[in-house]
Parts: structure tokens; sequence; C-alpha cells
């Protein structure tokens, strides 16, 4: 895997991965349009020299977003990708939802953050004993149920102290509640997005296969890399 967080992977590398691949044309959103090459078999072809150049400016990002020390928020709940985005978050230290976004994740964030903390707390009090020594048997299972619950929506995000200073988000119109919450925040998004996604919705779109689980992990990889290196930097 390339180390440069200056270069995208190249064309090749990118099409092995079935990166090419578009949606059927009747689903292109208009602003796709100057990333089509041509069709097959009814399908869309993007123009990977695009991709591999879009790809290239996003890990400049990451690398500059590492550097600085900002908190980079890794979002992807469809089921064929969602395990690439917890590994590659978990990979460098950031936080992700990797299932579906708790609305107000970061429009209310404040009401979050209790949450966050509500479960830490049981987590540590569990962890100690002292449930053991204030509850009863069935009061602890209630809690344990509610830990497990807090667990399931908010273990991705337990160690967000405050907002994330950008996303990346697999799929934009599928993660379509969390890209609005980031666009009214101001927060910027880098978005691994075909062509059914509306191209404003990311800061710095990565236009490309985003159902291809190999084309998801090659692109999460690269930029978790570019971000490995900028800390490296820094």
């Amino acid at each position: 895997m390339t180390t440069d967080n200056t270069a995208g992977v190249g064309v090749d590398r990118l099409f092995g991965t079935g990166a090419h691949f578009a949606q059927l044309k009747s689903r292109r959103h208009p602003s796709m349009k100057p990333f089509i090459l041509g069709m097959k078999s009814r399908v869309e072809i993007f123009d990977l020299t695009k991709t591999d150049a879009q790809l290239a400016e996003a890990k400049q990002v990451m690398s500059a977003l590492a550097r600085d020390g900002k908190i980079v928020l890794f979002v992807g709940g469809k089921r064929e990708v969602s395990d690439q985005v917890r590994e590659t978050a978990a990979r460098i230290g950031q936080p992700y939802v990797a299932g579906r976004w708790l609305g107000g994740t970061i429009s209310n964030f404040t009401e979050i953050k209790k949450r966050i903390d509500r479960l830490a707390d049981l987590l540590q009090k569990r962890d100690s004993g002292e449930l053991a020594k204030l509850y009863t048997k069935l009061e602890r299972i209630y809690i344990d149920r509610e830990i497990d619950r807090l667990s399931e929506r908010l273990g991705g995000i337990s160690e967000l102290a405050r907002k994330p200073d950008a996303f990346v988000i697999v799929d934009t119109k599928h993660e379509s509640h969390a890209t609005k919450e980031a666009r009214d925040a101001g927060i910027p998004v880098i978005g691994i997005m075909s062509s059914d996604c509306d191209l404003k919705d990311a800061t710095y779109p990565i236009v490309t296969n985003d159902a291809s689980r190999a084309t998801v992990s090659l692109i999460l990889g690269e930029l978790a890399s570019a971000f490995e290196t900028g800390r490296s930097a820094a």
C-alpha cells in the first residue's frame, strides 16, 4: 500500500476493485454527469482518472487533519461496508458510526454527550463491582440491558468529547441524515459516493463504486495511511 499522502493509488488499482462501476443511467444524479466516461450493459462507467485525483486530494486533507490533531468521524452503516468503516476508524483511533445514524449526534451533541457520559459511568461502575454492591440482581439485569442498548448506539463514538472536525462518509445518499447534520454544522465531508449521490453533499468527493467492498476497503485504507503519515509528522 502506498504511503505517499500526496498521490492517489493509480487507475489500475482502482479498476481492479471494480471502482469504475457506477449506477444505472436512470439513477444518476445530474451533478455526476461530468464523471461518467461511458456505459456498459446499461451500467455507467466512471472516469477513474478523476476518481484517483479526488482520492489524492482527500489524502492530503486527511494528512493535514491528523497533523493538526483533528477528530475525523467515519460514517457508513451499509451492510457491505460497515465492517471496513469500523476497522479503519479503529486502526487510526478515530470515532465511527457503522450502524444506524442516531439523529442529533451533531445537531444535538449536548444531549448525545450526556448519553455517552451515562454509558461511561455505567461501564465504570460495572467493571469496578460497584453495581453489584448497590443494586439487586434484577436491577442489574435492567442496567445491563441499558448498557447493551447504549453500547450498540454509541459504542463507536464513546470517546467523542466534542464535535468532530471532519467526516468520512461512505455513500452520502444512504447516510443522508449524517450528511445533512455535517453540512448544517459546517463540518467538511470526505464523501465516498456513487453516481446516485449529489456532488454538493461532499466537500471533498471521491466519486466511485460505493457498494464495492474492495473499492471502499482500498480507499479507506489509503485515507487511513494518509492520516497516519500526517500524525507522524506532527
